[in-house]
């Protein structure tokens, strides 16, 4: 049994901590939010993730897993020490290092004996020479430490078999001891594990990352090439899909992507990049074509509509920025909301989870508690988050339910051809 902390119990942390002690190592979880540590000694989770609860309680039962603010009883006996703190977009779409750096500041003023620092945080490559600086110069005497960098591939909604079964574990440092002590943590899990240097293990995280959001924001430009040369972006994925080059993953053409990870890290390379002189163009361009498809599908649904917004009600089927999370961070519905609300809509929505964290980013829009009652009166619906229950709704009870029978699915649920033979007037995206 190894002895292991996490700093930071946000989405990364909580995930880490519990897997570690799932894996039969003993976890001590530190979050300087004394509210957030309050809560999971209650067992009330800070996020929602399938599994979770679950996973930490009975970990915490047995003993395994336990919370504190407390760096000092947190680092005390420790062997590694892991920093999942929240790395946020700076005012010009840096990375904000301030957790980071009192995370490691903190761990250096409370350790007692030789540590490994691992960053598991999302960072700007050479940060972990920057850390290694911070505890040099933090500590009250020399004690030995190496940092390395592993850096989380999670996505939220699976994190826990994302954790479990990963595609691989990433491991820098200029320390290769020590990057072999913590291979030797993630064995059990049974994944190639890739040891490189500190730069070019923070480097991998984003360009993976970018690469991803690359491929969406790709699909989406070729959806609208579909679109206006009558073939259907569905099967064009498909069949380049099964290309071994190219992979199914991450090409349904939509709305585009959100959430906290996609938003912040390329624009946070993007950064780099010109920090160091260069024009990171493929970047920039991803995030244009991304934000593009928000103003694109208000367009879309005031053509829909009759060509005016003002005065319509207008339904959002899904308001988290993916499924299975109540994750709201850059979420696409907080754009098409705002846009809808400019041009005089009133907006209606409905989310199967995240609906508390959204009444306090969208407080113009109206929550319902199903998406029948939601759908009463309105003049059109947008699927704007691809969650089950919306492919088993009631279609038609749902067309008996709205004024004018529109739906925009811009997330493509449904089947055209069968939305057309019950009635509606609907549009997809790139069909």
């Amino acid at each position: 049994m190894k002895q292991i902390c996490v700093i930071g119990v946000g989405y990364v942390g909580i995930v880490t901590g519990a897997c570690f002690a799932d894996l039969g190592n003993r976890v001590i979880a530190l979050d300087v939010n004394e509210q957030r540590v309050a809560n999971l000694k209650k067992g009330i989770m800070p996020i929602y993730e399938p599994g979770l609860e679950e996973l930490v309680m009975r970990n915490v039962r047995a003993g395994r897993l336990s919370f504190t603010t407390d760096y000092a009883e947190a680092v005390k006996g420790t062997e590694f020490a892991f920093i999942a703190v929240g790395t946020p977009s700076g005012v010009s779409g840096e990375a904000d290092l301030q957790y980071v750096a009192s995370a490691a500041k903190s761990i250096a003023e409370n350790m007692t004996a030789p540590l490994i620092i691992i960053n598991k945080s999302t960072v700007p490559v050479g940060t972990g020479d920057w850390v290694a600086d911070i505890v040099k110069r933090s500590q009250k005497k020399p004690i030995d430490f190496s940092v390395v960098s592993c850096p989380e591939f999670l996505r939220e909604g699976s994190a826990i078999g994302d954790f479990s079964q990963p595609h691989r574990t990433v491991l820098g440092s200029t320390d290769k001891d020590a990057a072999n002590k913590v291979a030797q943590l993630h064995l059990p899990l049974r994944a190639p594990i890739v040891i490189t240097d500190l730069r070019t293990a923070e480097m991998i995280k984003y360009a993976s990352n970018a690469f991803l959001a690359t491929k969406i924001s790709f699909i989406n430009e070729i959806s609208d090439i579909c679109e206006a040369l009558g073939a259907d972006v569905k099967e064009v994925a498909a069949g380049m899909g099964y290309d071994a080059r190219i992979g199914r993953h991450f090409l349904d053409a939509g709305l585009g992507w959100g959430g906290s990870c996609f938003p912040k890290d390329v624009l946070a390379l993007a950064y780099m990049a010109e920090e160091a002189g260069l024009d990171p163009r493929i970047l920039n361009t991803v995030m244009d074509v991304n934000y593009e498809r928000r103003k694109t599908a208000v367009e879309h649904v005031k053509a829909l509509v009759g060509g005016e917004l003002k005065g319509k009600t207008i339904g959002l089927l899904g308001l988290a920025f993916k499924p299975n999370t109540d994750d709201m961070r850059d979420a696409p519905s907080i754009d098409i909301s705002h846009e809808l609300n400019a041009a005089g809509a009133t907006v209606r929505g409905y989310d199967p989870v995240a609906m508390d964290v959204a009444r306090g980013i969208l407080p113009a829009v109206e929550m319902f508690k199903d998406p029948y009652t939601l759908a009463k009166g309105c003049d059109a619906l947008m699927v704007v988050t691809e969650w089950n229950e919306f492919k088993q709704l009631d279609l038609e009870k749902l067309k008996g339910l709205l004024k004018m029978p529109i739906i925009y699915d811009g997330r493509n649920i449904y089947d055209p051809a069968t939305m057309k033979s019950i009635g509606f007037t609907y549009r997809a995206i790139g069909r």
